[in-house]
């Protein structure tokens, strides 16, 4: 159920939001600009063959870059103009807006709080043409090509997943495989106890597992394919989690005050694989 306290900050967010938003236009443009980018892309391949395999380091390592920008620049106050500006967005005001009690929206209004803002993807094809073309040069057009087109494959895959997880529970998100595993994960993550630390992918959660900062306790398959299991959930977490479900009274803008005894025990759960 969700508190006073989130409902209050519900109620101003959707208020400050400007008149001018509309929601289906970001979401039209963010995705119509993604996937032109990669049909693009698509067509100028020249019998690409092995370059394929390139696919496969540049999504690893975006699965890490994702949880590096999630743990140490969403969730930590950098007092720089931008980076501070991210944390804000996120920490102060998305992790206000959803809990693990209620994470759900409502209306096309809410992608405002759901979605990246769009200079997000530019930020990200000034990045991928950089990488490309680097990668052109190194080896040849073909994976400059593949390279850029996966990363804005892995962007738009992010956003969708996301989506999944705010949207309300339904047949798809509750039994299409990964996205029923980074639902639960996600929204676990949102619980106002453990969010500074637990279950920073939002993709695939390999570099959680890898890293150690998943709440479960269990091997990568079982984390690919959990689903909405609470079964393996690390029981050093379970009181805390359970306690900040019910009582966000110890809860700032800026996340938890935690009594010693609790971050102790969240450190615990950090285990490195």
């Amino acid at each position: 159920m969700m508190s006073e306290r989130q409902r209050k900050f519900r109620e101003q967010y959707k208020a400050d939001i400007s008149p001018l938003y509309n929601g289906i236009l970001h979401i039209t443009v963010m995705y119509g600009v993604g996937i032109a980018a990669i049909w693009y892309c698509a067509t100028q391949l020249d019998n690409a063959g092995w370059e394929w395999l390139i696919a496969l380091p540049v999504f690893i390592a975006g699965n890490f870059v994702e949880w590096a920008m999630h743990r140490y620049v969403m969730h930590r106050r950098i007092d720089v103009f931008a980076l501070r500006a991210i944390y804000d967005r996120h920490t102060r005001q998305h992790h206000q807006y959803f809990t693990d009690n209620e994470a759900t929206i409502d209306t096309s209004r809410e992608f405002r709080i759901v979605f990246f803002p769009w200079r997000v993807l530019i930020t990200l094809g000034v990045g991928g043409l950089t990488l490309g073309y680097l990668a052109s040069v190194i080896f040849n057009p073909n994976a400059g090509y593949i390279l850029f087109m996966t990363m804005v494959a892995q962007y738009l895959i992010y956003e969708t997943f996301h989506y999944c997880c705010h949207v309300h529970d339904n047949w798809f998100v509750r039994n299409i495989p990964f996205i029923n595993t980074i639902r639960r994960h996600h929204t676990a993550h949102h619980n106002l106890g453990i969010m500074m630390k637990y279950n920073m992918n939002l993709t695939f959660p390999i570099a959680d597992w890898a890293m150690g900062t998943t709440d479960l306790n269990r091997g990568l398959l079982g984390h690919l394919f959990n689903g909405y299991s609470e079964k393996h959930v690390k029981e050093e977490l379970k009181p805390i989690i359970q306690r900040f479900r019910v009582d966000d009274s110890r809860v700032s803008l800026d996340g938890p005050e935690l009594t010693q005894d609790e971050d102790e025990a969240l450190n615990r759960g950090l285990v490195l694989k």
